[in-house]
């Protein structure tokens, strides 16, 4: 799902030395802050029973496993909470992980019927899977009260200018919906919709050579967007029209990992999911937090302060203090990181506290050595 894109996109700028621009280099910036970082995180359990992919969340398959929070506006609380209830479910076997939903819908509606069209034209429900952490080669699903279907994979997010592979195929995925009223029907008022998807361990991690499945402990990382758009009834069919107070038509972007802007590809911002050896309903294994996310934080903020920079001068810094690391860190944190620039290249490294050393580059991909 595009949306609008409210970061700098620097692949799209013409680089230059700074010392082709010296009369750009002693100007002074004002970074813009970012949008707090706090993603949701989310225990997955092992699946007490078979789960039968027909989109109804079955009591004897589902009842145990944990709800998600309630999802909110993709802006966070700059923006009032969902008038509509949206929350999700995750379990996992040794085939393949498992995802349902249930979205609250007076009024069940759905146009679009062939597979990968943009499906979120009509309301919709969108899976997000970064299973590497590291915010490149991801996976995006999404369907609609029809049941129709888009999957797609992205090599990295949209402000780093990605190859966005539409005829790539979630091989092996099971996906089916429920509608809990009539569909298509204006005459009549619904209660809601939901959605049950299979996707196996092989196509989740088919980007990581070697890795088959996770272990347990393992986190990945997963976000869910629900698409609404208004309507109302025109000549016996759902028409859209503009949010009550608004000229122009738009959608309502409801997810469970607010990113703070009108934009899901960020997967720094996704929640924390976490891989439990318990079968769910026999225990509860409590989420454990990974020093080394504060780290890869840290450079991720760096990384959004050198894409302002090069927006404003025209070439990235080529000194940590002209990114002033004082403002995101302790001194003495900062003293740790180090900057390795060209003209139209870069890494910043920075130690965690568990001893690994993390890097990031100008195309925001974070890694450890």
């Amino acid at each position: 799902m595009k949306k609008t894109v409210l970061t700098v996109s620097v692949t799209t700028l013409i680089l230059l030395s700074c010392a082709q621009a010296p009369q750009e280099k002693g100007k002074d910036i004002t970074y813009t802050p970012q949008p707090p970082f706090d993603p949701p995180t989310y225990v997955c359990y092992k699946t007490p029973a078979p789960i039968h992919i027909d989109g109804k969340l079955s009591d004897g398959e589902w009842d145990a496993i944990p709800w998600t929070d309630d999802f909110v506006d993709i802006e966070g609380d700059k923006q009032p909470k969902p008038f509509l209830q949206t929350r999700a479910k995750m379990a996992y076997d040794d085939q393949g992980m498992y995802f349902a939903v249930l979205m609250e819908e007076p009024h069940v509606w759905a146009t679009i019927t062939k597979h990968d069209a943009v499906i979120f034209h009509d309301n919709d429900f969108e899976i997000f899977l970064n299973p590497s952490n590291d915010t490149h080669n991801y996976l995006e699903y999404e369907v609609n009260a029809l049941g129709t279907v888009w999957d797609l994979f992205l090599t990295k997010p949209y402000r780093d200018n990605p190859q966005v592979l539409d005829n790539w195929e979630l091989t092996g995925m099971k996906s089916a919906v429920y509608v809990d009223g009539t569909l298509n029907n204006p005459k009549d008022t619904d209660k809601s919709w939901s959605a049950e998807v299979f996707i196996p361990w092989s196509t989740i991690y088919q980007t990581m050579r070697g890795k088959e499945k996770p272990q347990p402990g393992e986190q990945i990382r997963v976000n869910f967007s629900r698409v609404e758009w208004t309507t109302e009834v025109q000549d016996g069919k759902y028409v859209k029209v503009p949010i009550q107070g608004e000229d122009n038509i738009r959608e309502y972007n409801w997810v469970w990992a607010p990113t703070g802007v009108i934009n899901i590809h960020m997967p720094e911002y996704w929640g924390y999911v976490q891989l439990s050896d318990k079968v769910a309903g026999t225990g509860e294994t409590p989420f454990v937090k990974n020093p080394a996310e504060e780290t890869k934080w840290l450079l991720r903020s760096l990384y959004y302060r050198q894409n302002q920079y090069a927006a404003t001068f025209g070439c990235y810094a080529s000194t940590l203090a002209e990114l002033k690391p004082e403002e995101l860190c302790s001194p003495g944190q900062a003293r740790q990181l180090t900057l390795h620039t060209t003209p139209s290249l870069y890494e910043i490294t920075a130690p965690a506290p568990d001893g690994t050393v993390w890097h990031i580059r100008q195309d925001g991909l974070v890694w450890s050595k």
